[in-house]
């Protein structure tokens, strides 16, 4: 044997090339031969890497491992070489030893090593028998004399959890778990004691017991105990049925019950009222409880419920939690805060409060016209617009007479809209005029919305290459349109009757728009509009759209960008430069002059009669109204 192990290191160092394991073999054996230990279980790690599916290497490290003194090591080698190899009874037995003396989590091991000595006892073995019986004899003697105990003597925590462990070793889980339940039941602070009742419980089967028991453990109690539950339960958040089995075990959890409370209130579910109100019963000091259920009674509007519950909030000794409710009392700075981040819905409710304790506050009837309006509730926004066009305050008034006289025309049945936009360009040297008056039939639930219309197309002259620029007709047409958002989509159809000749020919045009326009702070401002045009007297042609603006008060910078499908110079173009936009005193609210200093340069060179870089004066005007 001796000669072997000193020729064994030579014959793996020679099959070295055969298998990646060898090598670190070859080390390992030899440092056992002059008992470095370290160097050995290093060695023996390399070979476990290169060939994880070897059960003997596993075996010798377990058992090196044992020299250097680390049972704890060698009973996870032994336990792998197990998996890797069933039939060899003496890694098996080592392995049971070493689980019937481990330190951590004895009572499980414990248990492990008893069905492992059983198991190979059956099978013949008299060590196996002989381990069995010094284990079983002993369990079974403790369990018969806590149970005589406990039927003569009083009840304790002790028996009952002494019983359970002995129970659980013995694998008689039904009685195991039935006094694990019993000792906690009678120091529920114990949580502890949950963590032996899951294992208990796992094993045989109850998945659903094992997760509120882990679940309890895991809110309130022993520090130790939370962590340790938190550790097993699953890498998910707990589902509401998981949360009430929870409560069904450990009903006085406060920190438990408050979880559910607030799980059910981000779901919106009304349960959550229920759940508040059994947590304030049970523990009427409980402030945050107390608060919420306050909160919830005053968005519902029942302010009778709300204010006992607030005011001993108020009277406690949590200053922060007091000044949130406070706040709260206060219908408009929380209308205020819900405006701010949007939450409309929150602060139309707030908003209802206030209205309710105050009629004749026309600042709220004004928030409550705004409010229903970011909610597209339009109908009801005209009314409370309506109401505080009534204020004595001059600034509310005016300001809800602007709202209500812009909003009133979406609301009538047929709406009419008109628009002109005259002005001259010196790049064509010519007035041009553009303007439309459409009626539409407004019935909200259409999503589509049929329209009659006439527009003209003119200028003052005629003017070479640019008959798309100035079509000199009234075209009358109807046709549907859509809104959504910011996008319009419309599509006509009709006739165009030239001013200058008289002809009458067919027209259809449609397209698609999208538009959007913002304000800063000091008077910054910004607009983008993109169309989409199909007209089919010009050749099926499709024109592309883009302008934006940006500015400062009156003064704008433009960038824009046209383009068609047919590529024809004068539709293919970009252009940018400075200009003004102001309203003049004593004209029309709706009008606006504008001149703007474009330079261009066209996108389509063939053809042009005018230089490719252009620049144009365009000086006008803008006018339109809604009936």
């Amino acid at each position: 044997m001796r000669i072997f192990a000193l020729l064994f290191p030579l014959i793996l160092a020679a099959q070295q090339e055969e298998r990646p394991e060898y090598q670190p073999l070859a080390r390992a054996y030899a440092a056992l031969q002059v008992k470095a230990y370290d160097d050995a279980i290093q060695s023996f790690l390399a070979a476990v890497a290169a060939s994880p599916k070897r059960a003997d290497i596993r075996k010798d490290l377990a058992y090196t491992y044992l020299k250097v003194g680390e049972p704890g090591a060698a009973r996870e080698q032994f336990a792998v070489a197990m998996e890797l190899d069933p039939k060899d009874v003496g890694v098996a037995l080592e392995f049971a030893f070493l689980s019937y003396e481990a330190k951590e989590d004895p009572i499980p091991a414990k248990a492990q090593a008893r069905r492992i000595f059983d198991r190979f006892r059956q099978a013949g073995n008299t060590t196996a028998e002989q381990a069995f019986q010094n284990i079983d004899r002993p369990l079974e003697e403790g369990i018969r004399r806590w149970t005589a105990a406990l039927e003569i003597g009083p009840e304790s925590f002790s028996a009952h959890y002494e019983l359970a462990q002995l129970a659980e070793q013995r694998d008689e889980l039904a009685l195991a778990e039935a006094h694990y339940l019993r000792a906690w039941r009678m120091l529920p602070a114990r949580k502890e004691v949950l963590l032996d009742l899951a294992r208990v419980q796992k094993a045989r089967g109850e998945a659903e017991s094992a997760m509120a028991s882990l679940l309890a453990a895991s809110r309130g109690g022993e520090p130790r105990a939370a962590e340790g539950a938190r550790e097993l339960l699953p890498d998910r958040y707990p589902y509401v049925y998981e949360f009430r089995a929870a409560l069904a075990l450990d009903p006085g959890n406060v920190r438990l019950h408050r979880e559910l409370a607030y799980l059910l209130l981000a779901m919106r579910d009304p349960g959550a009222e229920k759940e508040f109100q059994e947590i304030t019963v049970a523990n009427p000091d409980d402030l945050l409880a107390a608060a919420q259920l306050g909160f919830l009674y005053l968005a519902r509007g029942d302010r009778a419920a709300a204010m006992p519950l607030l005011e001993r909030v108020l009277a406690g000794n949590d200053r922060e939690l007091a000044a949130r409710v406070r706040s709260a009392i206060d219908p408009h700075l929380m209308a205020k805060r819900s405006l701010e981040a949007g939450f409309f819905k929150d602060a139309l409710r707030y908003l209802n409060i206030a209205h309710e304790s105050d009629p004749d506050d026309f600042d709220v009837i004004l928030k409550l016209g705004w409010t229903y309006n970011m909610l597209h509730d339009d109908r009801t926004a005209e009314h409370w617009f309506d109401l505080a066009r009534q204020s004595p305050n001059a600034e509310i008034s005016s300001e809800a007479e602007r709202a209500y006289e812009n909003l009133k025309p979406s609301l009538e049945l047929f709406r009419t809209t008109a628009w002109v936009l005259p002005f001259y360009s010196s790049r064509w040297n010519d007035v041009f005029g553009y303007g439309q008056i459409k009626s539409e039939l407004n019935i909200r639930k259409w999503r589509v919305r049929p329209y009659i219309s006439t527009r003209l197309i003119a200028d003052t002259k005629p003017t070479a290459n640019n008959q798309a620029l100035s079509e000199r007709s009234f075209i009358l047409g109807g046709g549907l349109m859509a809104q959504w958002k910011r996008f319009t989509a419309w599509a006509e159809a009709g006739s165009a009757i030239s001013y200058t000749k008289g002809s009458m020919l067919p027209d259809y045009r449609g397209g698609v728009s999208w538009a959007k326009a913002w304000t800063g702070e000091r008077k910054f401002f910004g607009e983008v509009n993109a169309d989409e045009v199909f007209i089919s007297r010009f050749g099926n042609d499709w024109l592309s759209y883009l302008q934006s603006r940006a500015g400062y008060r009156w003064l704008v910078m433009n960038a824009n960008l046209t383009a068609d499908t047919n590529h024809q110079h004068w539709a293919n173009f970009v252009e940018a430069g400075p200009g003004i936009r102001v309203h003049l005193p004593n004209s029309p609210k709706n009008l606006l002059f504008s001149a703007n200093f474009l330079r261009g340069v066209y996108l389509v060179s063939d053809g042009i009669p005018q230089h490719s870089i252009f620049n144009d004066l365009r000086v006008g005007f803008w006018y339109a109204i809604t009936k």
